[in-house]
C-alpha cells in the first residue's frame, strides 16, 4: 500500500509540474493531495517497518546483558512500543472524529490528512502486539507486572503526595533515557516521551500529539525524502552503483590507498545523487567492503572509513537532512546546498589525504568489475550518473521546478537509465525497489512525526528558551567563540543518542535564532549544525549511523570503534576550521545569489 501511494505520489507530482510550466495550467489541488499522499506513505511504511523489525534503536546496553534478562528487557521494550502506538492509535481516532467535515484550501476533506495516521497506528498497535506475544509467557508476564507496576505507584503518589511530584520535563528525561538504553525504536522513544507528558499532566489533550504527529511531515518540502531515497535504491538496482565504483577504481585504484580513496570519492558522487546516507551507504558498501576483504584490509578499517565518509558526505546537495533543516529553521533549501558543498570538499580532500598517507596499493583481486564491463560502458555509466547531477542541480536553478519537483524527476531519470541505458531494471524490480524506499522513508519521516511532537512539548514547558537564554548570556559574554563549539558539542551528543532528523529537528529551531542574534550567518550555522549532528551519529558507541554501517559490512562494531576515532578527529578538526572560517561555506551562496 505504502509503495503504490508513493507512485501516485510520483505522478502527481510530475503532472503537476508539466501542467504548470508547459500548458500554464497549475493545479491548485496538487500539493494538497501530494501532501496527503505524503502522510499515508510515512505512516504505512513506518508500519511495515515494524511489522519487519526495521525500527532502529540502540542496543549497545543491552547487548551486554546476560540472555535471560534481556529477554526480559525485550518483552518491556514491547510494551513500550504497544503503549506508544496504541496511545497515537486512540487520540488519531479521536482526532479524526474531531476534523470530520472539515476542508483544507483548495478542498480537499481534512480526514484524508489524518485518516492515514489513524489507520497506520492501528496497524502498528498490532504489529506491536504480535511482537509483545512472539516472546515467552514469564517475560511477558514480568513486564506487564513491572508496567503495572510503575503506573501504581504514579496513581498512589497522585493521590496521596500529589506535592511531591516530580516535574513532567523530570518525567520526561527518564521515560526518554530508560526507553533509549532499553533498545526502543527511536521513533517510538520520542512518541512515547511526549504521551509521558500527555498522559501525567493535564496541560495538552491527546488529539493534540496526533496532530503535532501529523503536522509535523505535512510539509510539501519533505516529498523530496523519500523520492531521492527512491533515486538512491534505484542506482543500486540498475547497475549504475557497481559501474561508477569500477570506473572511479580505473582512475585511482592503482595510487597508494587507491581502494580508500575510491571509497571516499564513491560516497561524494552517491550522495550528491541520492540524498540518503543510508542508501549512499549500502550502495558503496555493498560494493567495497566486500573488495576490502579480498586485498587483505581489515573490514573494520573499511566499514570505519565508510562511515566516516557518511559523514563527510552529510552536505552534499541533495542530503534530505539539509532539506530537513532548511524546512524546520525556515532557510533556503537551494542556499543550504551551496553552503554544503566547499566544507564537504574539505573534509574529503582530508579523508583522501589521511587514505594516501596511511594506505597501501590495492591488490588485483580488489578490483570491482560490473556484469559486461568495458570501458565505453563504464564512461557512459559516469555520464549518466553526471547527468543526474546536472538534472538536480541545474532542474531548480532554472525555475523549471523546486528541488522536492525535480526530486521526482531524478526518479523517471533513474528508472529510464536502468530500463533503456542499462536494461537491468524490470517492472518486477522497480516495484521491489519502490516497497524498500517506501518502508525506509516511513522509518526516517516517522521519526521526523515523532520529534516533532517532542518538540512542541518542549516548546511548551520553556525548556527551548532556557537553553537559549543560558546559550545566550555565554556567548554575550564570550562571543560566538563560545556558543559555535558548545552549539557543535550539543548536536554531537545528541546526534549520537538521536536519529540525525530528529537532533535537528528539536535543536534546530532552538539554536538557529541565537545565531541570528549573534550575527552569524544562517546558512553558515546550518551547514556546523548539519555536521556536528553527522559526527554525533556515527561517533561510538550510540551512533545509529555506525550501527547501520557495521550491518551492511558484515562487521561488529568492537572492529571499527579504534580506526572511527581517528577519522571522526580529522573530521571534528575540518569543523572548528568550517566553523571559526564561515568563508567556507558563505563563499557559493553569495556568488548564487542566495
Amino acid at each position: 500500500m505504502a509503495a503504490t501511494l508513493l507512485t501516485a505520489d510520483l505522478v502527481v507530482v510530475i503532472w503537476s509540474v508539466l501542467g504548470r510550466f508547459f500548458f500554464d495550467a497549475p493545479m491548485v489541488w496538487s500539493d494538497d493531495v501530494a501532501r496527503m499522499l505524503l502522510l499515508a506513505v510515512t505512516f504505512l511504511g513506518a508500519a511495515a517497518a515494524l511489522a519487519h523489525g526495521d525500527n532502529a534503536g540502540v542496543t549497545f546496553f543491552v547487548d551486554r546483558l546476560p540472555v535471560a534478562l534481556r529477554q526480559r528487557v525485550d518483552a518491556l521494550v514491547a510494551i513500550v512500543v504497544v503503549a506508544a502506538a496504541s496511545g497515537l492509535c486512540w487520540n488519531a481516532v479521536v482526532l479524526l472524529r474531531d476534523t470530520a467535515g472539515q476542508t483544507v484550501g483548495s478542498g480537499v476533506p481534512q480526514e484524508l490528512f489524518v485518516a492515514p495516521l489513524a489507520v497506520a497506528a492501528a496497524a502498528m498497535t498490532l504489529f506491536a502486539l504480535d511482537g509483545l506475544f512472539a516472546h515467552r509467557v514469564r517475560d511477558i508476564a514480568f513486564a506487564v507486572v513491572c508496567a503495572a507496576a510503575v503506573s501504581g505507584v504514579w496513581v498512589a503518589w497522585t493521590a496521596f503526595a500529589p506535592d511531591s511530584l516530580p516535574s513532567l520535563a523530570v518525567m520526561m528525561a527518564v521515560a526518554f533515557v530508560v526507553s533509549l538504553a532499553c533498545g526502543v525504536p527511536i521513533a517510538f522513544v520520542l512518541a512515547f516521551s511526549t504521551l509521558v507528558f500527555v498522559w501525567c499532566g493535564d496541560l495538552l489533550p491527546g488529539e493534540f500529539f496526533a496532530q503535532q504527529v501529523a503536522r509535523g511531515i505535512d510539509n510539501f518540502v519533505l516529498l523530496a525524502v523519500p523520492f531521492f531515497i527512491l533515486v538512491g535504491y534505484l542506482m543500486e538496482a540498475n547497475g549504475m552503483s557497481v559501474r561508477l565504483i569500477s570506473l572511479l577504481q580505473r582512475g585511482a585504484g592503482r595510487i597508494r590507498g587507491g581502494l580508500d580513496v575510491v571509497m571516499v570519492l564513491s560516497m561524494v558522487i552517491f550522495s550528491g545523487i541520492s540524498g540518503s546516507k543510508m542508501a549512499d551507504i549500502a550502495a558503496v558498501g555493498s560494493v567495497l567492503v566486500p573488495a576490502a576483504r579480498k586485498s587483505g584490509q581489515k573490514p573494520g578499517e573499511a566499514v570505519a572509513l565508510l562511515a566516516a565518509s557518511a559523514v563527510m558526505a552529510e552536505t552534499i546537495p541533495p542530503c534530505v537532512n539539509l532539506i530537513i533543516l532548511g524546512f524546520v529553521a525556515n532557510l533556503s533549501i537551494g542556499g543550504l546546498f551551496m553552503a554544503g558543498l566547499l566544507p564537504s570538499g574539505l573534509m574529503a580532500a582530508a579523508l583522501i589525504l589521511a587514505s594516501i598517507v596511511a594506505g597501501k596499493r590495492m591488490a588485483a583481486s580488489a578490483i570491482v568489475r560490473g556484469e559486461g564491463e568495458t570501458v565505453s560502458g563504464m564512461v557512459v555509466s559516469g555520464l549518466a550518473a553526471f547527468g543526474l547531477i546536472a538534472l538536480i542541480f541545474g532542474g531548480y536553478r532554472s525555475g523549471f521546478a523546486t528541488a522536492t519537483e525535480i526530486s521526482a524527476f531524478a526518479v523517471i531519470y533513474a528508472l529510464l537509465v536502468g530500463g533503456v541505458l542499462f536494461r537491468q531494471m524490470t517492472w518486477r524490480s522497480a516495484g521491489r525497489v519502490m516497497v524498500h524506499a517506501a518502508v525506509r522513508s516511513g522509518m526516517v519521516l516517522f521519526i521526523v512525526a515523532a520529534a516533532q511532537s517532542l518538540a512542541f512539548v518542549l516548546t511548551l514547558q520553556q525548556i527551548p528558551h532556557a537553553i537559549a537564554e543560558l546559550l545566550v548570556a555565554l556567548s554575550t559574554a564570550y562571543g560566538t567563540w563560545v556558543f559555535l563549539p558548545l552549539s557543535v558539542l550539543i548536536l554531537i551528543v545528541m546526534g549520537s543518542m538521536l536519529e540525525g532528523a530528529a537532533a535537528l529537528i528539536i535543536f534546530g529551531p532552538l539554536l538557529m535564532p541565537v545565531a541570528r542574534q549573534l550575527g552569524v550567518d544562517p546558512l553558515h550555522y546550518g551547514v556546523v549544525l548539519v555536521v556536528g549532528m553527522g559526527i554525533g551519529l556515527f561517533a561510538p558507541p550510540l551512533g545509529l549511523g555506525l550501527y547501520g554501517a557495521c550491518l551492511i559490512g558484515g562487521v561488529r562494531l568492537e572492529e571499527t570503534v579504534r580506526p572511527i576515532l581517528k577519522y571522526l578527529g580529522l573530521l571534528f578538526l575540518c569543523l572548528l576550521l568550517i566553523a571559526f572560517v564561515p568563508w567556507f561555506s558563505t563563499a557559493l551562496p553569495r556568488a548564487m545569489g542566495y
